[in-house]
C-alpha cells in the first residue's frame, strides 16, 4: 500500500500524467500550495490547464519521456495506458509510480477528518453542498472536487489538516482504495460496465468500501435503496441512515414544490422536527442529496442551523442543472447527466419549470455504456417533448462500429417518443434556432462536449 506524509517532504518533485483531469489537477495544487515542486503533462490544453500554469505548475502539452525530469514521484490517471511514453520512462528509471486513486488515499490518511462521498449518481452535487456548509469554518477544509463550484472558485480548496472532503468514485473499484473516517454512499446503479461484469461485481465493491472502513468510522446510507440498503449490518462502525420513502435517521417529510419548481421539506431526525429546509437548486433528486450532505456534516458535529443554511445558499455546481441563458426567450440549460437514472432525475426537474416545449439535446457517452444499456436510455426521454441525439462521445474508448445514436433514436421513437439524430452541432445549433419559441427550455445533457452547443446557441443571440 501507497503511503504518503505530506509533511514529511520524501519526494521533491512529484509529476502528474494527464494533469488536466478534474481529479488530477486538484490534486497537483493541494501539493503545489503545499510546497512542492510540480509538474504535469496532458494530452490537450484547457482552462484548468491554464489555471495550474498561472499558479506555478510546470505544464506540457503532449506526453514526451523528457517530461519526467528531475521527477521523484510520478501519478498517473485511469486514462493514461501503460504504454504511456512518460510512464515507460518512469518505470525505467525507477521512479516511484501510484495511481491517482491510491494518492487519493493516502492523502486522506493526512487528515483528522477524511468525508468521502460516493455512490453512482449525485457525487459532485452532494460532495458541493457539504463544501458549502464547511467551506467557512475555522478549521480551514480541504476541498477536492469533481466539478467547479463558484464559492470556492474551482475544484479545489487547500486548508490545513484538519479535515478533507472529497468524492470517492466506483470506477475500476477505485473505492477500495479509500479510507475516510466519514463515508457516504448515495446510491448503487448498473454503470461502468465497460469495467464491471455485472451488478453483483458493482454491489461487491460498495460492500468492500464498506467493510474496509477503520473501526469509528462512520458509515452513511441511503435506506432507500435497496442496494445500499443491503451494507446496514456491521461492526465496529457507526451506521447512519437517511431517505425519504423508509424510516430513517435523517428524513424528509411534508414535500413541496415552490413556484418556480425549487423543492422544500421539512427536516426530522431521529422522529423529532428540526427545521424546514429550502433548497436553490432543482430536482426531487437533490432532496436525498441535500439529505446526505445534511447527516455528514451533522454526523461531524456541525450545527443543524449551519447545515440548513448552506443548503439553502447553495446554487448549483457547474454543469449540474446549470442555468446557462436566454435564446429568444428560450431557457437554455446545461447538466452532466449521462445514464439513464440521471437522465430521467434531470429532465423531471426542469419539466417543472417548463412553460412550453422541452428539447433535450443528448451526446451519449461511450460506446460500451450505450449498448448495454439501450433499453434503459430508449425510455429516459419521456418528460422531453423533442430529443435530439448527437453522435457518442467515444472517451476512453475505440467505435467497433457495433452501436450508432441512430440506434438509439429508433429505440426512443418505438416509445413513441419524438427524437432525431443530427450529425454535426453546428446542425443542431441551426434546428434550434428554427425552432425554439418564447417560453421553451433547452438542455444539452451528457459528460462530453455537448455543453459547446448551448455556448454556440447563446452566441448567436448576441
Amino acid at each position: 500500500m501507497f503511503i504518503f506524509n505530506i509533511d514529511e517532504k520524501k519526494y521533491k518533485k512529484i509529476h502528474f500524467i494527464g494533469i488536466g483531469g478534474i481529479s488530477m489537477s486538484g490534486l497537483a495544487e493541494i501539493l503545489n500550495e503545499s510546497g512542492y515542486s510540480v509538474s504535469g503533462s496532458d494530452a490537450n490544453k484547457s482552462d484548468l490547464l491554464t489555471k495550474l500554469a498561472n499558479d506555478g505548475i510546470d505544464i506540457h502539452i503532449g506526453h514526451k519521456k523528457e517530461n519526467i525530469d528531475g521527477a521523484d514521484l510520478v501519478i498517473y490517471t485511469d486514462a493514461i495506458s501503460l504504454d504511456n511514453e512518460e510512464l515507460r520512462e518512469a518505470i525505467k528509471q525507477k521512479i516511484d509510480i501510484v495511481d491517482r486513486a491510491s494518492f487519493l488515499g493516502a492523502l486522506m490518511k493526512n487528515y483528522k477528518i477524511s468525508m468521502a462521498i460516493s455512490g453512482t449518481h449525485g457525487k459532485t452535487s452532494t460532495t458541493s453542498m457539504v463544501s458549502e456548509i464547511i467551506r467557512n469554518l475555522p478549521e480551514r477544509p480541504t476541498i477536492l472536487l469533481g466539478g467547479k463550484l463558484d464559492d470556492i472558485n474551482g475544484n479545489v480548496l487547500v486548508g490545513n489538516r484538519e479535515i478533507m472532503l472529497t468524492e470517492a468514485c466506483e470506477y475500476k473499484a477505485n473505492v477500495l482504495k479509500y479510507f475516510p473516517t466519514t463515508a457516504v454512499i448515495l446510491n448503487i446503479d448498473e454503470d461502468h460496465l465497460d469495467y464491471f461484469d455485472n451488478m453483483e461485481h458493482i454491489v461487491n465493491t460498495f460492500k468492500g468500501y464498506a467493510d474496509n472502513l477503520q473501526p469509528g468510522s462512520t458509515l452513511i446510507l441511503n435506506i432507500d435503496d435497496p442496494y445500499v440498503r443491503e451494507l446496514q449490518n456491521r461492526d465496529n462502525t457507526t451506521v447512519v441512515t437517511f431517505g425519504v420513502e423508509n424510516d430513517a435517521d435523517y428524513t424528509a417529510k411534508n414535500i413541496k414544490f415552490c413556484e418556480d419548481g425549487y423543492p422544500e421539506y421539512d427536516l426530522y431526525y431521529k422522529g423529532s422536527l428540526i427545521g424546514k429546509v429550502i433548497l436553490s437548486v432543482l430536482g426531487i433528486h437533490n432532496i436525498k442529496n441535500s439529505l446526505a450532505a445534511i447527516a455528514c456534516a451533522h454526523e461531524n458535529n456541525i450545527s443543524f442551523k449551519d447545515a440548513i443554511d448552506g443548503i439553502h445558499s447553495y446554487k448549483g455546481v457547474h454543469r449540474r442543472l446549470e442555468f446557462k441563458g436566454m435564446f429568444g426567450g428560450a431557457k437554455v440549460f446545461d447538466d452532466y447527466a449521462h445514464h439513464p437514472t440521471e437522465i430521467l432525475a434531470s429532465l423531471h426537474a426542469i419539466k417543472r419549470g417548463c412553460e412550453r416545449n422541452l428539447y433535450c439535446i443528448f451526446q451519449p457517452h461511450t460506446f460500451t455504456r450505450t449498448k448495454i444499456l439501450l433499453d434503459s436510455f430508449s425510455k429516459s426521454f419521456s418528460e422531453a417533448d423533442y430529443t435530439i441525439i448527437t453522435d457518442i462521445y467515444a472517451a476512453r474508448e475505440k467505435d467497433y462500429g457495433d452501436i450508432h445514436s441512430k440506434t438509439l433514436v429508433d429505440a426512443i421513437n418505438q416509445n413513441k417518443d419524438k427524437a432525431l439524430y443530427i450529425e454535426t452541432f453546428r446542425d443542431i445549433v441551426k434546428f434550434l434556432k428554427d425552432n425554439l419559441r418564447p417560453g421553451d427550455t433547452v438542455v444539452t445533457m451528457g459528460a462530453g462536449d455537448v455543453y459547446k452547443i448551448g455556448e454556440m446557441l447563446l452566441e448567436e443571440e448576441k
